[in-house]
């Protein structure tokens, strides 16, 4: 069986917050929860980022380092990892084949992040991590990663608007979600926030008496070099909010050092110039010509992609953009769109897709001053479309992460 075939089941669950289920769930397999030091991190945005880099700077001051995120790109293995190796794909079957051998069909079935989740705990016991860092699948308080009393950090990277049909319609009520990884008496790096998100984490902070970093951005002193607390260091990473993503990671290392892990000023550049992180900012070559792709799911990651494609002073921008129907498309349009622009609009395979019609009536109405407009069948014909209108144009493929996925799958099999 594929791991497609023996998730699927769980997939009718849909979202489902809680932790009953889990903690049932990783009581039956010894709560292997309880045997990893772990760095918990929630955020709208730059969370992946900062697991990214913490991930690459623990592996290389030479600690077995798990990290587990969502969703993925291409394959399911990419949630799992050690040492930036993702799980391989016969492992990960033959823990999932073991952890539904054990759910009771009598009780209320977990869903799928939950077992998924569940796997990455079990996995990392089992290959006994030094420390894991686990990313939030989706807001914090209720998720399925939120099963350990004492982290050794817990991060907040960022809070905006998104996913309110599950978290609250306020950014308010979303930062309380957030805020529910943290935990008494826990250190906690937090990252920029809007001043009612502030209001809220403030809040948990002291009621839970956190000793609390509250992090500003890093200084850029080169296009590709940054300075936070004295230290200079390589960003690998595009885009300004880098600056803001990298001080958090450090931030934490810090704190790690104070708790007695051996972390070294070199270690940390080292780590850095490592890090690498898929289908963010990330410029492919496809039909000969260079696409940059990046998700900008969210009106505030929007606003980072176009900051950064500003910088580049390209003669002319051409989006190719695929949105689910659960996103916020005018914020999205409004943060990318540009007079002189093109877009052209396609559907997100496999997934509630956005109708590109619709999306382009409400294109048209928001920024009217596109220099083309068009709906295409497909992701590839959109490209193919877009390296044909203009020789010297910027070409960037966004607004999913699972439309970035499909792409870059089938770019890895060769289409």
């Amino acid at each position: 069986m594929t791991i497609d075939s023996l998730l699927q089941p769980f997939q009718r669950f849909g979202v489902n917050l809680g932790l009953e289920r889990i903690k049932n769930l990783l009581e039956i397999l010894g709560n292997p929860q309880d045997k990893i030091p772990i760095i918990h991190v929630t955020g709208t945005n730059g969370k992946g980022s900062v697991c990214a880099y913490l991930s690459s700077i623990l592996s290389t001051a030479g600690y077995k380092v798990g990290r587990y995120i969502s969703p993925h790109l291409i394959a399911w293995t990419e949630r799992i990892s050690i040492n930036g190796e993702n799980i391989e794909t016969a492992t990960l079957e033959n823990l999932l084949k073991y952890i539904q051998s054990l759910i009771d069909p009598q009780q209320e079935s977990p869903t799928q992040f939950e077992v998924i989740t569940a796997a990455a705990w079990l996995y990392f016991a089992q290959e006994k991590v030094d420390i894991a860092v686990m990313e939030v699948g989706l807001g914090g308080r209720l998720d399925a990663t939120n099963v350990c009393a004492q982290p050794l950090v817990t991060v907040i990277t960022s809070i905006s608007r998104e996913h309110w049909q599950n978290l609250g319609h306020t950014v308010a009520d979303i930062a309380g979600e957030k805020a529910g990884i943290l935990k008494a008496n826990c250190p906690a790096v937090i990252g920029q926030l809007p001043e009612s998100a502030q209001g809220v984490v403030r809040e948990r902070i002291k009621l839970l008496n956190c000793p609390t970093v509250w992090v500003e951005a890093a200084e850029k002193i080169a296009d590709n070099r940054a300075k936070y607390q004295g230290l200079e260091y390589p960003l690998s990473l595009a885009g300004d909010f880098q600056l803001t993503n990298s001080a958090i990671a450090i931030a934490v290392v810090n704190i790690l050092r104070q708790q007695g892990w051996q972390i070294s000023d070199e270690v940390v550049q080292e780590g850095m110039a490592k890090t690498r992180w898929l289908g963010r900012l990330q410029t492919v070559n496809w039909c000969q010509r260079e696409i940059l792709i990046d998700g900008a799911h969210n009106p505030a990651a929007a606003m980072g992609l176009r900051q950064y494609v500003d910088s580049l002073k390209a003669p002319k921008i051409i989006w190719v953009m695929g949105i689910l129907s659960t996103k916020d498309h005018r914020e999205i349009f409004q943060a990318l769109l540009r007079k002189g622009d093109s877009l052209y609009l396609v559907p997100v395979p496999d997934h509630s897709s956005a109708n590109p019609e619709t999306l382009a009536e409400l294109a048209a109405s928001i920024c009217p001053e596109l220099s083309h407009l068009e709906t295409c069948s497909d992701v590839f014909l959109g490209l193919k479309k877009a390296i044909q209108e203009s020789a010297d144009s910027r070409i960037i493929l966004c607004g999913s992460l699972y439309l970035v996925g499909y792409f870059l799958g089938s770019l890895f099999q060769g289409k």
